[in-house]
């Protein structure tokens, strides 16, 4: 969910502006905010609710309040979610029960990766924690801060630093393993970045590029541009890939904040097509569709094979929405007052709406089998199962 202040005068600077930290150290201090006395954009009314798709609520949760980039991980049937306080749980998500819960000792600020055996966090003390079945395996302090979940693949924890360095470590003992960096621009993101494995290649976001890395050694397979800074200062020639991706075998796509959204094939690290968009969260997507919500939330929908458009919905503009979900026939996209809205695949047409705890959603929903989760940020943890 957004980590920022939403403005309406120079919408993209100002919301760059409480985005971004400047890098370079172990501790970033906040830029401040812009904007000053501008109005934030009204909400838009909802339209009555149809409710043309079935769905009831399965289970509900709690977890401590979340006020850092969530990325809720799924893993068979397990759910790896993690809260502010440094509480780390992993639960049936089928059943909503904890199939266990700890604490890390410390606040979190990324949060939480995971191959449905071992979870990692990292805290705001820049310590990258490894857990397992409930307790604390190992602890390794990193040199820079970071708010991309860690990766758990291949008996390796991988970890995207905010100055965009990849690191790897032992997954059973914490021992680092190789660190890849690359020259750091001066501003980056407090937001989640890209980090994810398609085959034997590690698939980082490094500034606009997509890059595929050698799990082994951290070596460069090949990189992909998104998306090319421009702009007269800083701030505007910031370009950041962000969380979450869709992926589908080989395609990865992704979204260049307020610039682009592009598709990769990452077996060849071969650029499949961009398109100028102006949204700061991820995207969601299937073998059909790329689906991202634009700053002023409006929810775009991208043909995957052309990059074309194929829909655009326009009756949540200004409710903050998190980066959609799309699962069978129907895009799920979260707000800024905890409702989750159910569109159609095929037009983006409203299906159905339902609501959580009235507080902002944390993250993206996630789907594991048949169950919708959704995660406030005031830590209540929403099951929903279509019917």
């Amino acid at each position: 969910m957004r980590g920022r202040i939403q403005l309406a005068a120079r919408r993209g600077l100002a919301t760059a502006a409480a985005a971004i930290f400047l890098s370079g150290c172990s501790s970033l201090p906040s830029l401040p905010f812009f904007g000053g006395g501008a109005e934030k954009p009204k909400p838009a009314e909802l339209q009555p609710n149809p409710a043309t798709l079935g769905i009831r609520s399965g289970w509900t949760s709690r977890i401590g309040p979340v006020a850092f980039p969530l990325e809720a991980h799924v893993s068979g049937r397990q759910l790896a979610l993690a809260s502010s306080d440094g509480t780390v749980a992993m639960l049936d998500a089928a059943t909503g029960r904890d199939l266990w819960r700890a604490s890390v000792g410390a606040n979190i600020a990324a949060g939480v990766g995971s191959d449905g055996s071992t979870a990692a966090v990292v805290t705001t003390a820049n310590e990258l924690v490894a857990l397992e079945g409930g307790r604390v395996l190992w602890r390794q302090k990193l040199p820079a801060q970071a708010f991309t979940a860690p990766l758990v693949a291949g008996k390796r924890v991988f970890v995207l630093a905010a100055d965009r360095s990849v690191s790897a470590f032992d997954g059973a003992t914490g021992r680092p393993l190789w660190t890849q960096s690359r020259p750091g621009e001066p501003l980056v993101l407090r937001q989640a970045g890209v980090l994810l494995a398609v085959g034997d290649t590690l698939v980082a976001g490094q500034g606009g590029r997509l890059a595929g890395l050698n799990p082994l050694n951290g070596s460069v397979r090949w990189e992909a541009p998104i998306a090319t800074p421009r702009g007269t200062n800083d701030v505007e020639r910031l370009v950041d890939l962000v969380a979450p991706v869709s992926r589908v075998g080989n395609s990865v796509c992704t979204r260049a904040y307020q610039a682009a959204i592009g598709c990769v094939d990452a077996s060849r690290g071969t650029l499949a097509w961009t398109r100028p968009a102006r949204g700061t969260e991820g995207v969601g997507g299937d073998e059909r569709l790329v689906v991202g919500t634009e700053s002023d939330d409006r929810i775009v929908a991208w043909r995957r094979d052309n990059g074309e458009r194929a829909w655009v919905h326009d009756k949540l503009l200004h409710r903050g929405l998190t980066a959609p979900l799309v699962v069978g026939s129907s895009v799920v996209v979260g707000d800024g007052t905890g409702l989750l809205h159910v569109l159609s695949r095929e037009d983006g047409s409203l299906r159905n709406r339902v609501a959580t705890d009235g507080s902002a959603l944390a993250a993206a929903p996630v789907v594991a089998g048949s169950t919708l989760v959704a995660v406030t940020r005031n830590g209540g943890i929403y099951a929903f199962v279509p019917q």
